[in-house]
């Protein structure tokens, strides 16, 4: 069984703070992934369905992994959804370690947001 580096779990309690602080509520993975789907569309709505709710989370995990050269943007449609290709394939993982994959994807994307 491989651990989490004790980096990513410090890095990644420090972006849970971070958010909780901002919104008062600590945010789980999915959580997050949501509200960078959030950031990248611009979608706003009052209510949102469980199908919109996957295409930002959708939006998200593209998002972050485009960083590792895994997709591109390939455009936005008329509704100002960003439309992705994969270009590179995913190694095969465990859950634990994807999970942790993605959230080193998601520290960098935060990173990146910080300092633009």
């Amino acid at each position: 069984m491989q651990y989490v580096s004790d980096d990513l779990q410090q890095r990644w309690w420090a972006l849970e703070a971070q958010l909780l602080e901002r919104f008062g509520k600590k945010p789980d993975l999915e959580a997050i992934l949501f509200l960078i789907g959030l950031q990248e569309t611009g979608f706003i709505r009052e209510k949102v369905t469980k199908e919109q709710k996957q295409d930002l989370m959708h939006v998200a995990i593209c998002t972050v992994l485009s960083q590792s050269g895994y997709y591109i943007l390939e455009g936005k449609d008329e509704e100002g959804w960003p439309h992705f290709k994969q270009v590179k394939e995913l190694t095969p993982m465990p859950l634990p370690e994807q999970e942790n994959f993605i959230k080193d994807h998601v520290l960098l994307y935060f990173q990146h947001v910080d300092n633009s």
